[in-house]
């Protein structure tokens, strides 16, 4: 009998460990939640374990229920491919609608970045070897997020603005 419970403690070992890794791949990087956290807040703040582990749980969840969502949509439509256009009917679906027109604002951002940066790829790439692309349209893609999403939107009362 001892032995039987050696042999279910492995296996629940083994569970748990693969429950664990399981938990950490469906959870956002820390360090990539405390970077965006901390472009908010006033440079000299600081932010605990706690708050970046909460909030590395909520925003992995939400994106979990909001690409959750935009997946049945395309399963319906038998495609396979959730494109960020099924991302924003997402969110109109599920009732954040405040989301809605500033995702649509970002998603036309980066589509119009993406095709400077690959118009700048191939006009590189005629140019010859020696010439580099620009990477301006690179950095912008990073750092226009926020601008694109900000909330200075004056068609809503409450909009907040840092």
């Amino acid at each position: 009998m001892a032995e039987q419970q050696q042999g279910h403690g492995g296996e629940a070992g083994a569970a748990a460990e693969q429950e664990i890794i399981k938990e950490q791949d469906r959870l956002l990087p820390i360090a990539n939640v405390g970077r965006i956290m901390k472009q908010i807040l006033p440079p000299n703040a600081k932010i605990s374990k706690e708050a970046k582990e909460t909030m590395q749980e909520c925003v992995s969840e939400f994106i979990s229920f909001v690409t959750g969502e935009a997946s049945d949509k395309c399963h319906k439509e038998k495609r396979k491919t959730v494109n960020g256009d099924d991302v924003c009917w997402a969110f109109g679906a599920l009732g954040f609608d405040d989301y809605v027109d500033p995702m649509r604002r970002y998603l036309n951002k980066y589509r119009e970045l993406e095709g400077d940066r690959a118009a700048a790829a191939a006009s590189s790439r005629a140019a010859g070897p020696d010439h580099a692309p620009s990477s301006s349209a690179a950095a912008a893609t990073g750092h226009f997020m926020f601008n694109a999403m900000d909330r200075t939107d004056h068609t809503t009362t409450n909009s907040r603005q840092f």
